[in-house]
């Protein structure tokens, strides 16, 4: 039954990709007339086929490993960041038949690609649940939030169409910068995965034994070169390099080499390709998107945001609080988890706020949207990777 859910999620990843070549086709592919002389084209159809087939195998994947490991598979950053991807195509094959619009399939199975793709990069063995995790609210509140952050995702993506749609690529400007930062970002991800990937076909692997921060001794592995080593580290495994600078024992290094090595091979791939290009990625990009009506998607990362913030309110808050009031008899502890989900309530509520003003719709409102989902990929990386605090085992 394990091997049975990996496979589908494999299985999902791959109409994923076809569904983005289907919906890239659609958009840039040859229109053909039928006989009564009407032009059309059906790729984005298949495409769209392909996303609900991929979401159908990503769904079976979920249900069979939680049949085969017996509890809600979303409790560590394999499980919760694969749920993530999958939540994000549920919510893009429900909004898809609302607008029709394929570039909204070109930028959004990319990204599920991409999350789905990290996630890959975590253990995806069963693990122990620690004594909190044994609760039916991790069923209840995990599962409702990252609901709620997989519609927000499309806000981001709807956001991110507009922008590469409207700016001009043709001055140097900080709206630029901006989108160009954000091309790196994804950049930095897959530069990542491929990176592990070729560390992994060689099999490397260096293992270390350190002190925490409740002064335990623990063991580390590590499956890419430690630039960055755990907290009075000591290398036992005969293979791998010893690291460059060693972190404090309240900070995860396996995390901080990890965005380290994202950072380093991101802005080595990014440069490569504005070698290659020779002008920003965006306007590579913005001739693509020419024919997208702005307003159009400007109203669909609104609605998506609309939609996303109270199921990410009832699950990332209220369903949280109660939790920590029965795990740890306090609804609230300014853990770093804990502070960020408020930040992001914080965010998108003053987000709904100034969409009702004037002047607060168009590119205000993208960029908005961008830093929204900015802030949830900072929570679930950076803050769980990095921090150690209550919610570490994530």
């Amino acid at each position: 039954m394990f091997q049975l859910s990996m496979n589908m999620l494999y299985t999902a990843f791959f109409f994923f990709l076809l569904a983005t070549i289907f919906f890239a086709v659609s958009i840039t592919g040859k229109k053909f007339k039928n006989r009564q002389g009407q032009e059309h084209n059906r790729s984005a159809l298949i495409g769209y086929i392909l996303a609900v087939g991929g979401l159908v195998f990503s769904l079976t994947y979920f249900i069979t490993r939680w049949i085969a490991v017996g509890y809600a598979p979303v409790s560590n950053m394999f499980e919760y960041t694969t749920a993530l991807g999958i939540a994000l195509s549920l919510a893009f094959v429900i909004i898809y038949p609302i607008y029709k619009i394929n570039f909204l399939g070109l930028f959004t199975m990319p990204v599920a690609m991409l999350i789905i793709a990290y996630a890959s990069l975590f253990p995806t063995e069963k693990q122990a649940l620690i004594a909190a995790l044994q609760s039916q609210w991790l069923t209840i509140h995990v599962i409702t939030t990252v609901i709620g952050q997989g519609i927000l995702a499309i806000g981001f993506a709807a956001g991110l169409l507009y922008l590469v749609r409207v700016i001009d690529f043709t001055k140097a400007s900080k709206k630029v910068k901006g989108v160009e930062f954000i091309m790196f970002s994804l950049i930095a991800v897959l530069a990542y995965v491929l990176v592990n990937i070729g560390f992994g076909l060689a099999d490397y692997e260096a293992v270390f034994t350190y002190v925490d921060e409740q002064e335990n001794v623990a063991e580390m592995t590590y499956h890419v070169p430690p630039l960055i080593g755990p907290h009075e580290g000591e290398r036992i495994s005969d293979q791998g390099m010893d690291p460059l600078i060693s972190t404090p024992a309240n900070i995860r290094s396996g995390g901080v080499n990890m965005v380290v090595w994202s950072v380093l091979t991101g802005l080595m791939a990014y440069w490569l390709l504005r070698l290659v290009l020779r002008k920003p990625l965006g306007a590579v990009l913005q001739p693509i998107v020419k024919n997208v009506n702005p307003q159009l998607v400007d109203e669909i990362s609104y609605r998506a945001i609309a939609i996303g913030f109270p199921i990410f309110t009832l699950g990332g808050l209220i369903f949280a609080m109660i939790w920590a009031q029965i795990a740890w008899t306090r609804f609230w502890g300014w853990d770093p988890k804990e502070v960020w989900a408020l930040i992001t309530f914080l965010f998108y509520a003053a987000y709904l706020h100034l969409r009702l003003s004037r002047g607060w719709h168009g590119e205000k409102s993208a960029w908005l949207c961008v830093v929204g989902f900015a802030l949830i990929m900072f929570n679930l990386v950076f803050v769980n990777l990095v921090i150690s605090g209550l919610h570490s085992y994530a």
